[in-house]
């Protein structure tokens, strides 16, 4: 079956991430800096004329269900398409991470099959089907490194004087993961963080902040405080990304990552200034179609 799309999934980094308050519904009001990393899912994409999707793990095995089989299906319900695709994935990101893996190759495959059947469907329209998916899929359709508000949904990108500078980071998934859900429901959790700005954050973008979830996660994943204070032994200062368990340090220069405990999942990175994908989708005010 021959190949048509060979497509990257990014991952990110969360710069900083505070709980700013909760709804009466229960979900809770963050601000966050998402920015994206040159550590990278691969999608592969042939045409199915059976409207079947299928899907082979090129790599290690993923659930049966996952956010990329989903969101094919959810693009075939939204736009009532007759064709199908079998999706091949080398699985590079760790899950259970806070590095929005799974929501990446939610957003790669939207994009990709959006292109290979033909839909010309706007950025737009694609978000709507990706937020179902995940909070974090629309961000990594959109593809630029963003400011984040609300329960995800408030994304205003970061440019000029207010992007990330280019750097090289350090980061570490220990061998442990850990449940988004078990943090955010843990009683012990700081919802009062006082509102940030942009302007704030774009002063020390590396310095500015915390993470409001690392405290819990530590108290839930002792793997978390090995991690961080790993990377703080190489004279480094690591926080935590999203919900965990990966940890991240900004380096000066490149160091030695060899000593990492077994199980580990290590890696020098650098940050991306958009997605590899930007351009795939045109807003809604210049697509065609459905």
């Amino acid at each position: 079956m021959q190949v048509l799309y060979d497509v990257p999934a990014p991952a990110k980094l969360n710069l900083f991430l505070h709980i700013v308050g909760r709804r009466s519904d229960g979900y809770h009001q963050l601000q966050s800096a998402f920015m994206l990393i040159d550590w990278a899912d691969s999608l592969h994409f042939a045409l199915r004329s059976d409207g079947r999707i299928s899907r082979e793990d090129l790599g290690p095995a993923l659930p049966p269900d996952d956010l990329t089989t989903r969101a094919a299906r959810a693009l075939q319900a939204a736009t009532g398409t007759a064709q199908g695709a079998h999706i091949g994935i080398i699985k590079r990101v760790p899950a259970q991470a806070g590095m929005g893996g799974g929501s990446s190759d939610a957003a790669s495959c939207l994009l990709a099959l959006n292109r290979l059947w033909g839909l010309h469907l706007g950025l737009e329209q694609l978000e709507r089907i990706g937020l179902a998916l995940g909070a974090d899929v629309p961000f990594f359709l959109r593809g630029r490194n963003a400011w984040v508000e609300g329960v995800g949904e408030r994304i205003t990108p970061l440019e000029g004087a207010c992007a990330p500078p280019p750097a090289r980071f350090a980061v570490a998934r220990p061998a442990a993961g850990l449940e988004t859900a078990s943090i955010f429901s843990h009683p012990a959790l700081k919802r009062d963080s006082k509102p940030a700005t942009i302007a704030g954050f774009a002063a020390d973008h590396y310095g500015f902040g915390h993470n409001d979830l690392q405290p819990v996660a530590q108290m839930l994943c002792s793997d978390v405080t090995q991690a961080l204070g790993w990377l703080a032994a190489k004279g480094l200062q690591p926080r935590m990304t999203g919900s965990g368990s990966a940890v991240f340090a900004r380096m000066a220069h490149d160091i030695d990552l060899s000593d990492a405990p077994s199980g580990w999942q290590v890696r020098q990175c650098s940050n991306l200034d958009v997605h590899p994908l930007v351009g795939w989708a045109p807003s809604d005010k210049s697509s065609v179609g459905v």
